[in-house]
């Protein structure tokens, strides 16, 4: 009996953490992050266009081969520089083939603003829970002294997302096929270092070799 007991309590501890780290789904450092590999079908959830319209991702990817970029909203400068990098290479994306999504924590409002301010011809959507970042393994939290730190140059990550989760997603790229497979995939903890465009330009030669060479 005693062994028994033993054994149920055990049984009960491990599945209280798994259920734990499952529910809680984001890691404490950028460096920790378990992002889904080349090979991996996506996960699903559902994220807000700048209309503030409900769309699930598998169905977007579902539509043709996607660039889908993690950014960390339009408040980061490298963010910003990256996402204007990615408009110069959009026409050959396109003419490959390929439709580019890009997804921040920034609510819809203010999505509009970046498309705006950078003159942007794809799509921006919102992930402000960040149930998509986390779905991909992507999701952190961001600590106190760096909230500390961001607020004394005027970065609110509470008003850009209109939630407290203090939730990051480490900057990444994927390349999707219309099933929901990875292709490929680049994932960075420094979001100071970003993938040069013209990697990214072969890599999607390399995956849609039939769409590419006709251009």
């Amino acid at each position: 009996m005693k062994i028994y007991l033993i054994s149920a309590l055990i049984l009960l501890v491990t599945m209280t953490l798994v259920t734990s780290a499952t529910a809680q789904n984001y890691t404490d450092n950028p460096k920790q992050v378990n992002p889904i590999l080349t090979g991996t079908t996506i996960p699903d959830a559902v994220v807000k266009t700048k209309e503030g319209k409900t769309v699930s991702i598998q169905e977007l990817v579902r539509q043709q081969p996607t660039v889908l970029i993690f950014y960390r909203g339009g408040w980061c400068p490298y963010c910003n520089r990256h996402m204007a990098e990615l408009q110069q290479s959009q026409q050959q994306l396109v003419d490959m083939g390929y439709q580019i999504l890009a997804v921040s924590p920034d609510r819809p409002e203010k999505l509009k603003k970046s498309i705006s301010k950078h003159n942007l011809d794809y799509t921006l959507l919102s992930d402000s829970p960040m149930n998509l970042s986390k779905a991909f393994g992507l999701a952190f939290k961001v600590d106190q002294s760096t909230l500390d730190r961001y607020a004394e140059v005027g970065i609110d990550l509470e008003e850009s997302s209109g939630y407290d989760h203090h939730l990051l997603p480490v900057p990444a790229v994927y390349l999707i096929n219309p099933d929901g497979l990875v292709t490929f995939q680049y994932v960075n903890p420094d979001y100071k270092t970003r993938i040069k465009s013209e990697v990214l330009i072969s890599a999607a030669k390399a995956y849609f070799p039939d769409q590419s060479s006709s251009n």
